[in-house]
């Protein structure tokens, strides 16, 4: 995936917002990338023009060689709630996509139920998500978006509703599937600790106008889980991305003042 020079601007009451400048990151397939950054610095709306949910003001966006215009079934998408279908089983919820691409009933239900048990939930197959925890809902979530194979999967803030305890489980459910479908993920979180567990790169983005002001490799061995908080090569990542976050918030937070 190659996001080059992409600018997203907003028309507000007050003139032009320009939210995003001038981004530029390249991800090579099957790499996992986290993007950080204080909050209002355009972090979802990089990843929304990603997924072709917002129009680029300028720049281009290619997945595989071929521009992101629109939504498109190889770039899928986890958001932090995982609006699934109320009046759909999770089978049927995780089915909804390859249906839609003309899949037959038998084909759809074929690959709901490899993702199912893929995701660990064979017991809640016919369940519907009024009967599920938050961590089994944003596991079918996560098993929809994979359903119709997609080469990128975009992940916003997957985990930020649910408790300390899930989301531990959780990050160490995502590194376990990504081992197994080798897709490329772009994961924006505003938790350091989680991006430097799951990332093999962190990008960190200024205040807004949102800008990429470092891009750290995390050159932690895997497989991780989150006893590599207490390593010193993590501390030490996690004290880069903490000051480049702090200054820049203290930055913002100075200028909305001025204002």
């Amino acid at each position: 995936m190659q996001v080059s020079n992409l600018s997203i601007v907003f028309d507000t009451n007050r003139g032009q917002l320009i939210a995003v400048d001038r981004v530029s990151f390249d991800v090579p397939q099957g790499e996992f990338v986290c993007i950080v950054g204080p909050s209002g610095c355009g972090k979802s709306t990089v990843l929304n023009t990603i997924a072709g949910l917002e129009v680029p003001f300028e720049g281009n966006i290619l997945v595989d060689g071929s521009p992101v215009r629109r939504p498109r079934p190889d770039v899928g998408m986890v958001f932090q709630q995982p609006h699934l279908f109320p009046w759909k089983s999770v089978r049927r919820n995780i089915a909804h996509g390859p249906r839609m691409l003309g899949k037959s009933a038998k084909e759809a239900n074929a690959i709901a139920d490899d993702l199912i048990a893929m995701v660990g939930l064979k017991r809640f197959a016919d369940a519907f998500p009024n009967t599920l925890s938050g961590g089994m809902q944003q596991r079918v979530a996560i098993a929809r978006a994979l359903a119709n194979q997609p080469r990128v999967l975009l992940m916003d803030e997957p985990f930020g509703a649910l408790d300390a305890q899930t989301r531990a489980v959780m990050q160490d459910n995502l590194l376990e599937l990504r081992d197994r479908i080798k897709a490329t993920i772009v994961f924006v979180t505003h938790d350091i600790d989680e991006a430097i567990v799951l990332a093999d790169r962190v990008l960190i983005m200024s205040a807004g106008p949102g800008r990429i002001l470092r891009q750290l490799d995390v050159d932690l061995p895997r497989p991780r889980s989150n006893a590599i908080l207490l390593e010193p090569a993590y501390l030490a990542l996690k004290k880069d991305c903490l000051d480049v976050i702090r200054a820049e918030g203290l930055r913002a937070f100075r200028q909305s003042d001025e204002t």
